[in-house]
């Protein structure tokens, strides 16, 4: 029989179940690829000072862990359970399952969140809890399982990966659940608490990085939509240029975001599913340039180096930003939180100047630099300025 009472030897412990359960929800968004479709996440901003991994599988079962000072707890809930609330004729938790979860950690089984409307009781049939300062996992010591079950609570089913944690067993799960192949290596990447690369992004889920599931997040994740209308300078809704516009290489282009200052950002060549498109930005003064090689590499650049128009005019650390963060001195958390809601991988500033750079200068040689359409002698001017020689 699998119970709590077994969960609890196999558990790691609470610091090494917190890095396992962030690589889970980690996995889980990029090989989903749409937030609303994840069984597995992590809020690190549940509660002050505290956090939380959730698991939600869209059949009726849940679990959540809690991370606290006083220390963590999980409550588990199976819905074919007979220890369910709902199986039992007074509508109560089920007798020793919560009976012994200490003071410091009682108010965590309060949450509405774990409250279903018309039960005044928490939605759980199995509870485990580690106190700060304790070297194991506690359970209730007076349950009476139902008899003739082999996962009477629950526990074996809804904590499977918490006490296997190996890339085999996530692998299988993933697989299992989104009926496509997950590549091992990359499963092993994230579990080892490694940076989400875009390699490994796009190992995970080819579709992770396409300019229609970028644009999808941005939609339906106001703070990134807000952040990129606004300090970005590349608002979704700014789709309509003050020019139209050809490139001498033939590549069509498609506007795609604007700013406040008349700019605007073009997807040059073809929509090839999966295929990235390089991004041009034309500014209302006649300048153009090239500024990343996908929607994914320029939303990286406006999210981490909001001043990078500075940078395209000579401006170099540690000048460039310097205003910026002078006014907004949370900005490293802010665009680390962006980047992440957007399962883009974390950005070094000097890479993505670097990568600029590199992009910006490619501008008039390959053929980037536009003209006004039927306007041959209207050609804008790069944007970059080269140093003398």
């Amino acid at each position: 029989m699998s119970t709590v009472h077994e969960t609890a030897r196999l558990l790691p412990d609470p610091a090494r179940l917190r890095a396992h359960l962030h690589a889970l929800a980690v996995l889980d968004a990029t090989i989903a690829g749409d937030p609303q479709f994840s069984q597995y996440t992590f809020d690190t901003a549940w509660g002050p000072g505290g956090e939380a991994a959730l698991m939600e599988n869209g059949a009726g079962d849940d679990f959540s862990v809690h991370f606290t000072p006083a220390g963590a707890l999980i409550r588990g809930f199976s819905h074919e359970s007979e220890m369910s609330p709902y199986g039992t004729d007074d509508e109560q938790v089920w007798p020793g399952v919560i009976d012994d979860v200490p003071a410091t950690l009682r108010p965590l089984l309060d949450e509405p969140a774990f409250r279903d409307e018309g039960i005044d009781v928490p939605r759980v049939t199995a509870c485990l809890w580690w106190e700060t300062g304790d070297t194991a996992w506690r359970t209730g010591s007076a349950i009476t399982f139902p008899a003739g079950g082999e996962d009477p609570d629950g526990s074996g089913f809804l904590f499977r990966l918490l006490t296997d944690c190996s890339a085999e067993a996530v692998q299988a799960h993933f697989e299992d659940d989104y009926e496509r192949p997950v590549p091992l290596d990359a499963v092993r990447h994230v579990l080892a608490g490694h940076p989400l690369t875009a390699a490994i992004s796009r190992a995970l889920n080819p579709a992770a990085l396409s300019d229609d599931a970028l644009l999808h997040r941005i939609t339906w994740h106001p703070e990134v939509a807000s952040y990129l209308a606004c300090d970005g300078e590349f608002d979704l809704a700014r789709t309509d240029p003050i020019e139209s516009i050809v490139l001498p290489n033939g590549l069509p282009v498609e506007p795609v975001a604007g700013c406040n200052a008349g700019g605007t950002h073009y997807l040059c060549g073809p929509a090839v599913p999966g295929g990235p498109r390089p991004v041009l930005y034309t500014d209302s003064e006649g300048q153009a340039s090239l500024i990343a090689e996908s929607l994914a590499e320029a939303l990286t650049l406006v999210i981490a180096l909001p001043s990078w128009h500075d940078a395209l005019a000579g401006f170099r650390p540690p000048a460039l930003n310097s205003d910026y963060l002078d006014d907004h001195p949370d900005h490293p958390a802010v665009r680390d939180r962006l980047l992440a809601a957007l399962r883009l991988p974390p950005a070094d500033d000097r890479e993505v100047l670097d990568r600029l750079l590199t992009t910006a200068a490619r501008t008039v040689p390959d053929g980037f630099l536009p003209h006004v359409r039927d306007e041959e002698e209207s050609t804008f001017e790069p944007m970059l300025e080269l140093p003398a020689e």
